[in-house]
């Protein structure tokens, strides 16, 4: 997740875009992991408007850099993990900051660090990408705008893309808990170590997973598993603020409560997850997946009405 690259070519290549110009790549850094990725944007595929799905579709099919990654998301769900993808792409590296904020707290009185969150981070990004969006008439501009925003908006949902644990041993800050290490089990019944980070990402291990070198899980299996996050997870309930899309801040501050409240709860470097965390886990990861899909649509269809 957290990376140090230097941020501030976000800004000059984007405001490059702004006048006209044609961008590179950006982006990296892992939040849900691809299968995850793609439930949100299935989800929210079946929710957009006839315009908003034509206008995505068109996007979508411009060859945007680097060359060839682009033929591997043409349509709206693979594109999900696109900004994931860039990762073996060391010149996109300074766009790794922008797939999170860290919005720092404490549970043991150490004192928060000045400068976190960073004034360069996901809440920055996709307000710059919606308006690239709705202002740039580059359209190679836009294609990379939308498959950064398909996957920004599902970044933004994931507890610990807004959290960062400060603390005695890390006093700069947990990274979103890739400085927490956890037993779980593996696949030859012994325990293996992860961090919580990166278990969260993949839905408390229920989610679609990756295959060999970050593959993407086929789209066969992310029909039912975005099914299950609905379940139980209208898009009829009023918290969603479904008529205020644009509310990028609202959106990481409920991440950030359910970092505090359910991500980090009893979870210390080299402990295992109990059944009860993994159950409640497991709920709130799928009702974030719902909630980013139902929001992602709503953002698209109010910039394409």
């Amino acid at each position: 997740m957290q990376n140090t690259s230097d941020p501030r070519l976000f800004k000059s290549r984007f405001a490059i875009c702004l006048v006209g110009l044609m961008l590179c790549t950006p982006s990296l850094s892992l939040g849900w992991g691809a299968g995850g990725h793609m439930m949100v944007a299935s989800i929210a595929f079946s929710r957009l408007n006839p315009r908003a799905k034509a206008k995505a579709k068109e996007l979508l099919a411009i060859p945007i850099n680097p060359p060839g990654l682009a033929s591997k998301s043409k349509d709206f769900v693979n594109a999900a993990h696109w900004a994931d993808d860039l990762r073996p792409f060391a010149e996109f590296d300074s766009f790794k900051p922008l797939h999170f904020i860290d919005q720092p707290f404490s549970t043991d009185g150490t004192t928060l660090p000045t400068d976190l969150p960073e004034p360069d981070n996901i809440v920055k990004a996709l307000e710059d990408n919606v308006n690239i969006l709705k202002t740039s008439t580059d359209k190679n501009a836009q294609a990379q705008a939308l498959r950064f925003i398909i996957h920004f908006v599902g970044d933004i949902h994931q507890p610990l893309h807004c959290a960062t644990r400060v603390s005695s041993s890390n006093p700069e800050g947990d990274r979103g808990g890739n400085l927490v290490s956890i037993k779980i089990p593996g696949t030859n019944g012994q325990l293996k170590t992860t961090n919580l980070h990166s278990y969260w990402d993949g839905g408390i291990g229920k989610f679609p997973k990756t295959g060999a070198n970050f593959a993407p899980p086929p789209l066969s299996r992310i029909g039912p598993a975005a099914a299950l996050a609905i379940k139980g997870n209208p898009a009829t309930n009023p918290d969603l603020k479904l008529d205020d899309p644009f509310n990028f801040n609202a959106w990481a501050d409920e991440s950030l409560a359910l970092a505090k409240d359910v991500a980090y709860q009893g979870m210390k470097n080299g402990g295992r997850p109990s059944a009860a965390y993994n159950k409640k886990a497991l709920k709130v990861a799928r009702k974030r997946v719902a909630w980013g899909g139902y929001r992602l649509a709503a953002l698209l269809n109010a910039v394409w009405p």
